[in-house]
């Protein structure tokens, strides 16, 4: 069947009139709707890991490089001449004050100890026939006056003789041990001349150059810590504070006084010294979270109980293994362990405890 055209135009005409109708009642539709409520805004502070932390006493220490000295260097010297015969200990031993510690030759001294005392026997002799004289009237009283003074001069001359002998026992004057000995078997040593060298090393005294502005705090009678190469940490004692500085270093001479009964530390070695001076309230922190603030002080960031960042300037009190003990915190405080780099003094965050966030980055990291 055909359509007139006529007719044709008047269907297209109400076809674009019901499409109208469609679209125009969609916009009025939807003018009319209400808008549907906006969503809570997001939340745009940072999340940043905390730990809570408490202060605890810890040593503020004066630390210092020093070396070790014996309590006691002797040069042994002979106090007669003579060639050394015999040693009678090795180097290295132990002795004692008085120990033997070698021989010098007698030579001339033997015959010259017969000869006084064959004076001596002579001089008693004629001391008691003069005596006898004088008792009987033949001889006047000056007689046994000048028979005994002879007799005393003999004695004082074997006296002598015996001394000079005992001398060529050479022995220990204090106790310790032989580091060296000088003069060996055959050598020819003159009164006063070099024999052995002897070490006393009980008790070792840690020598230490303290500076001007910290010489208030040392004082005789502190205890102290002497960290030795190879042997450990050993207690000791403030002993000796210089009061003149050095001109060149304006440093102090200060001494810490260690034992060392059995000899085992050695002297002339480095050591570190560690004198508490006093104790103050510090957290232990990781050196990773320390920073500067915008006025170059070196601090840590802590969140506070109104959830905004703390910038807190401190000092180092003591360095370890673990962190650093520092100082300037509050006495309990929740300090910012990740996410400081990302904030700053005053900005509100979200604290999340260090436990809570490491639990979360494992369960993320199963998934």
């Amino acid at each position: 069947m055909r359509v007139p055209g006529g007719t044709r135009i008047w269907l297209i005409v109400g076809v674009l009139a019901l499409v109208v109708i469609w679209i125009a009642s969609g916009v009025l539709l939807r003018d009319g709707e209400p808008e549907a409520a906006a969503g809570p805004p997001e939340d745009q502070r940072t999340a940043v890991a905390v730990r809570v932390s408490q202060a605890e006493p810890v040593e503020r220490l004066l630390v210092l490089q020093g070396d070790l000295r014996p309590e006691q260097v002797v040069l042994v010297r002979a106090e007669t001449g003579g060639q050394v015969l015999a040693w009678q200990v090795p180097r290295g031993a132990a002795v004692s004050s008085g120990d033997l510690l070698a021989e010098l030759e007698l030579g001339e001294r033997e015959s010259q100890l017969r000869q006084a005392q064959a004076q001596v026997n002579v001089a008693e002799h004629q001391l008691r026939a003069t005596r006898q004289l004088v008792e009987d009237g033949y001889e006047p009283e000056i007689q046994l006056d000048s028979a005994l003074a002879e007799l005393e001069a003999a004695q004082a001359q074997l006296a002598a003789i015996e001394e000079d002998i005992d001398r060529t026992r050479i022995r220990a004057p204090i106790p310790g041990r032989v580091n060296e000995r000088i003069a060996e078997r055959g050598d020819f040593v003159a009164a006063g001349g070099e024999v052995a060298q002897i070490v006393n090393n009980d008790p070792l005294r840690a020598t230490v150059q303290v500076p001007q502005h910290s010489i208030d705090q040392v004082e005789v009678g502190q205890s102290a810590r002497v960290n030795i190469l190879r042997f450990g940490v050993v207690e000791g004692e403030v002993t000796f504070v210089s009061t003149f500085a050095d001109p060149a270093t304006r440093t102090f001479v200060v001494e810490v006084e260690i034992p060392n009964q059995d000899q085992i530390l050695p002297a002339g070695t480095s050591a570190e010294v560690e004198i508490p001076t006093q104790a103050v309230p510090a957290h232990l922190v990781s050196p990773a979270i320390i920073g500067l603030d915008d006025e170059g002080r070196v601090g840590v960031k802590t969140v506070d109980d109104r959830g905004r960042v703390v910038f807190h300037p401190i000092e180092v009190v003591r360095a370890e293994r673990q962190g650093l003990w520092v100082a300037g915190l509050p006495e309990e405080a929740r300090i910012i362990t990740v996410g400081q780099g990302f904030v700053r003094a005053g900005e509100d965050v979200i604290a999340r405890a260090e436990e809570v966030l490491e639990v979360g980055q494992a369960e993320e990291g199963e998934e």
